[in-house]
């Protein structure tokens, strides 16, 4: 049955605080893009994709947690296909910046590598109850789980996709920890995947320049980072209030990817230290109750959605913790877009559809015992 009613309503709080938060990311992302000649194209845009990503919200609402993860593993490996195409040369692939990561249909570009990190999430629940006995008890259930994230993290490497494949890997990690996984074999696993990724930046001319100058550089001085430089410029012309809603400077040929990548710092200065502050504890809020969701229905004795609402809240925060950083100059910029605020299609899209499971997660929770017994 792809519906169910709960007989339950979203938490309140919690919706609120998601829609708050998209029309806050929506006006801001706006005010960012417009440094850009066809900016009232890019809001119109924005509004497209958060209206099509809330009618599928809505949808999500409705369908219970066992439909995702009896579809789980078709969903994981359609993903895998789109990444593969992504690869496929022009006009099918499409490449910005140096990095091949969307598909081209022409009227939008898809970026494959946000679907995945959804996907991954609800086939690693289902895979962990599976395969529960190994994963707790022995290497082989790491190894097996190992070989799925490298299934994915092959191709988001060859996509020179280095962001999409952390937070993927590391979420996939902390699922299989909270499993029960022993905690010396996940170390030794985590270690070698970081030793993986270290060679990879070393190989790579350009990515170990640009870490090897954020770190070993004046920041200040003629080699320091250009883009953190004006980050950081542009957080502190706002001080506590900002210079008002539009009225930054630093999106005008200053700060690259102000819009995406870099919004952080556009909020820092039109609205200031009280405006960064809203955007963390709205987040800080959403994804601690998240956790608290996720608590909740192991205590129900429902591991999928436990692990799929922890893996949701993992994926977040790091997302939302690595961005904020990047942007407050404390770590190399790297390509993370800031959900439900940056400018993207395909991020704001899955993200309101990661957190409407969330929600829907939270109803079965609070549902009547007749209808948990069918729940997951």
């Amino acid at each position: 049955m792809i519906f169910n009613k709960t007989g339950q309503s979203p938490d309140t709080k919690l919706l609120v605080t998601i829609v708050v938060l998209i029309i806050f990311g929506w006006i801001l992302s706006f005010s960012a893009s417009l440094a850009h000649f066809d900016s009232y194209s890019y809001v119109r845009k924005q509004g497209f994709y958060i209206v099509l990503g809330l009618i599928v919200g809505f949808f999500v609402l409705k369908t219970p947690l066992s439909f995702f993860k009896l579809h789980s593993r078709k969903l994981f490996i359609f993903s895998l296909i789109l990444l593969g195409i992504v690869l496929l040369p022009d006009p099918i692939g499409f490449s910005a910046n140096g990095a091949r990561r969307w598909i081209n249909f022409v009227v939008f570009k898809f970026q494959p590598s946000e679907m995945m990190k959804l996907a991954m999430i609800l086939f690693m629940a289902g895979f962990l109850i599976r395969q529960e006995k190994e994963v707790t008890g022995s290497l082989t259930g790491i190894g097996k789980t190992l070989l799925i994230v490298a299934s994915s993290g092959l191709l988001t490497m060859l996509e020179t996709d280095l962001g999409a494949t952390i937070i993927i890997t590391i979420t996939a990690l902390s699922m299989l920890f909270i499993a029960g996984s022993y905690i010396k074999e996940l170390l030794m696993a985590g270690a070698g995947i970081l030793g993986g990724l270290a060679l990879y930046v070393f190989f790579d001319p350009t990515r170990l320049d640009r870490w090897l100058s954020f770190w070993m550089n004046d920041l200040w001085g003629k080699d320091g980072v250009h883009q953190t430089q004006q980050a950081l410029i542009g957080i502190g012309r706002g001080d506590w209030t900002g210079t008002g809603l539009g009225a930054g400077i630093q999106k005008y040929t200053k700060l690259p990817e102000s819009h995406t990548d870099m919004i952080f710092a556009i909020i820092g200065e039109e609205l200031g230290i009280i405006g960064m502050l809203f955007v963390l504890f709205s987040f800080a809020y959403i994804i601690n109750k998240g956790f608290s969701i996720a608590k909740e229905a192991l205590k129900h004795g429902r591991k999928y959605s436990s692990y799929v609402a922890f893996g949701i809240c993992t994926w977040f925060s790091m997302q939302v913790g690595v961005n904020i950083a990047m942007n407050l100059g404390l770590i190399p910029i790297k390509g993370f877009t800031l959900p439900l605020i940056s400018y993207g299609g395909s991020s704001m899209i899955f993200s309101i559809i990661a957190l409407a499971i969330i929600l829907r997660i939270d109803m079965e929770n609070r549902a009547p015992y007749s209808k948990q017994r069918d729940y997951v």
